[in-house]
């Protein structure tokens, strides 16, 4: 064991002593340009638009991108919450408990170490 990590740390000197040289006629980089988010921005079109609704009883997260929507999240005031999801882009919602698609790898064990 002490031999081989001998060897180790001794390529590893090696490989330091063989790198190149820095040359002198480096010149320092430009500082990057300034980013203004000011607060008169708009949201990128990527970026899903998020408004919730507080009503008496449930809590209702609308999520748009590109101004349309494609989910809506319920938060009742008892029980789990739930999605309503436009899958295809037709504006017809389809329930979903959660956002899990259901899509089980198998996880069989071949060999323990």
């Amino acid at each position: 064991m002490r031999f081989l990590s001998f060897v180790l740390l001794s390529v590893l000197s090696l490989a330091a002593f063989a790198a190149k040289p820095v040359p002198a006629n480096l010149e320092p980089l430009p500082p990057p340009p300034v980013f203004d988010a000011g607060p008169d921005t708009e949201q990128p079109d990527d970026e899903p638009q998020v408004t919730i609704t507080k009503q008496p009883e449930p809590v209702v997260e609308e999520y748009r991108v590109g101004g349309k929507l494609y989910m809506i999240k319920v938060i009742p005031k008892v029980g789990p919450p739930y999605y309503l999801v436009d899958d295809q882009g037709d504006g017809k919602f389809s329930r979903q408990e959660s956002l899990d698609s259901g899509l089980r790898p198998p996880r069989w064990v071949i060999r323990k170490f």
